[in-house]
């Protein structure tokens, strides 16, 4: 058991307990050698005896704190101290999304795609090193009070790959959003996270998830057979363009998925441009229902346990009547499943048989100019949009063709409508100054005009009365220019606190002991008889001036009082004195 006061390893000063979950207890701690607070996260009983799984872990939380992004908490250290196997974190102060919608109830569309384009950008990033998270839900995404995002539990939900499925009680700790692979039995790719945020983003924009059930396996067993509801139903007026990105996030078969969390971030970006509101409705491409459900049917007679809306374990026995009733729902969604394999089947297989269309392949007009492009395409036997789609290209010129939807190379019958990509060249974005604006604001304008936008703390004196969030600094200064796809980088105030000088003799008893209140700040105060300084004088601190302030930190006082003097004459003490 940690304990406030403790230090692990002798470097990290517990201050308080922070959260408390399945796999770990996270508490506040101070680092005293880099003088700054920490969040360390210690593993809990079973885990910590599991030398197969503290190894992993060591290892993947290791490989995670390689990552480095504004949009994923940084991973500081990973250690041991006396049994206690540990990682120590970034500390955010913010709440986590399942806090928020609990709150709030849903959030709105231009809110979920700013959560998920964050997501998605840190995401990247460890997608780019094949690094998968395994377990994105709401509970680890933090929310600052800026609207940052900040993407947790690289390291342990890594490790826990390795026993998910083969411990009935903690699989599935995270149902609500576990992919159809992984419910089956096989193993994560990139694509097994591209679902979760799938469903995280459904979960965002109704405020409830897509799937329940009476326990963990018939949840498993909706994310392995049942599509997904028609989030359209809930919100009607939202864009098309979102329906997709969600459909396609959360595809049965991964193959019809984004290939990873860049892809994804890219079609985020455009989602709310008004010429994809009404866009047609995703069609994929491979089968969706190709899952063996064997496995994780053989676990319904060993899964005593209900679970909560958090996807927790709640213990009840599984009667004879519930299996009776899962096997309904089985025999139900078999037959289903059978009816889909026929008319998929009928129209991708019968229909061009008997219609004699054989697929053939787009062809590619990369660089090719439009009337070229659309006499190629229509050679071939395709029709061409008469609306083309124009993107900034720094390798095509203008006027020139970047890419088609559908892409080159991918088959397609007769006739198919095809989409040209024409560049507009080699746009140059001009840079303002933006010192003294919010960085959210020129964040969302520079992000609309194609540029890469990252935002960095940078530390200040509080004496320097910055605002919340306002820029102080640019990477990339006004008046220069900038293509697409270029990166700025805006830096933030991250305002350092420092103790006044308390003895200089503007300061009462009562100024230290609000001051200690506002930044909760320990204050211990001794008072002292001396005639060396005036009575009610602070004479001492023992944290100097311009020490840096950290919440939960003593602070000790000395204030003088009037010594006792005696009557030299009579022994007696001074009146008023003894």
């Amino acid at each position: 058991m940690i304990m406030k006061g403790q230090k692990i390893s002798d470097r990290y000063q517990i201050i308080k307990s922070i959260g408390e979950g399945g796999m770990a207890n996270v508490y506040l701690a101070y680092d005293t050698i880099l003088d700054r607070n920490v969040a360390v996260k210690v593993l809990r009983g079973d885990l910590a005896s599991d030398e197969k799984f503290v190894r992993r872990f060591q290892r993947e939380a290791l490989s995670a704190s390689s990552l480095n992004h504004p949009n994923i908490v940084e991973v500081y250290d990973v250690g041991e101290d006396n049994g206690d196997y540990y990682i120590v974190m970034e500390y955010i102060e913010g709440k986590h999304l399942k806090e928020l919608l609990k709150k709030r109830g849903k959030l709105t569309t231009s809110e979920v795609v700013d959560i998920m384009m964050q997501i998605t950008d840190g995401m990247s990033v460890a997608h780019d090193s094949y690094i998968i998270h395994r377990d994105i839900k709401p509970q680890n995404i933090m929310i600052l009070e800026n609207g940052i995002v900040k993407i947790t539990d690289f390291g342990i939900s890594m490790a826990m790959n390795a026993t998910q499925l083969t411990q009935t009680n903690s699989v599935m700790g995270s149902v609500h959003y576990i992919p159809p692979e992984q419910a089956s039995g096989k193993g994560a790719t990139l694509q097994s996270d591209i679902y979760s945020m799938g469903i995280l983003m459904y979960e965002l924009l109704t405020g409830k998830l897509p799937y329940r059930g009476d326990n963990a396996v018939e949840i498993a067993l909706k994310h392995l057979k049942e599509p997904m509801p028609n989030i359209k139903e809930d919100l009607p007026s939202l864009p098309n363009s979102i329906e997709n990105i969600i459909l396609k996030a959360t595809a049965k078969n991964p193959k019809n998925r984004y290939n990873d969390a860049r892809e994804m971030h890219e079609d985020l970006k455009t989602c709310l441009d008004d010429s994809r509101s009404r866009e047609k409705r995703i069609e994929f491409k491979y089968p969706e229902n190709n899952f063996d459900d064997t496995k994780i049917s053989k676990m319904l007679k060993d899964t005593p346990k209900k679970v909560d809306e958090d996807g927790t374990p709640i213990a009840k026995q599984i009667t004879k009547d519930d299996l009776k009733k899962q096997n309904k729902v089985l025999i139900v969604l078999a037959s289903v499943f059978t009816g889909l394999v026929v008319i998929i089947t009928t129209v991708f297989v019968l229909i061009p048989v008997i219609t004699n269309q054989k697929e053939i392949a787009v062809p590619d007009v990369e660089d090719m100019t439009i009337r070229e492009a659309i006499k190629t395409l229509q050679d071939s036997g395709f029709k061409v949009n008469d609306e083309q789609q124009e993107q900034s290209s720094n390798d095509i010129a203008e006027g020139h063709i970047i890419k088609t939807n559908p892409a080159a190379g991918s088959k397609r019958t007769k006739n198919t409508e095809i989409t040209l990509y024409v560049s507009i060249g080699d746009t140059k974005i001009t840079i303002e100054n933006y010192l003294g604006k919010n960085y959210l604001e020129v964040k969302g304008a520079l992000e609309a005009l194609g540029l890469q936008v990252l935002i960095e703390k940078k530390e200040v004196d509080e004496a320097g009365n910055y605002k919340d969030g306002e820029i102080i600094e640019q990477s990339v200064k006004a008046e220069e220019k900038l293509s697409v796809g270029d990166t700025i980088t805006l830096y933030i105030p991250d305002i350092v606190s420092k103790y006044p000088d308390f003895t200089d003799g503007s300061f009462t008893v009562d100024d230290v002991e609000a001051f200690c209140s506002e930044y909760n700040i320990k204050l211990t105060i001794d008072y002292v008889a001396t005639s060396e300084y005036a009575s009610g004088s602070i004479f001492y601190q023992d944290k100097p001036k311009d020490y840096t302030i950290i919440a939960g930190q003593s602070l000790r006082i000395k204030v003088a009082e009037e010594a006792l003097v005696e009557d030299s004459e009579d022994g007696e003490c001074e009146e008023g004195l003894c």
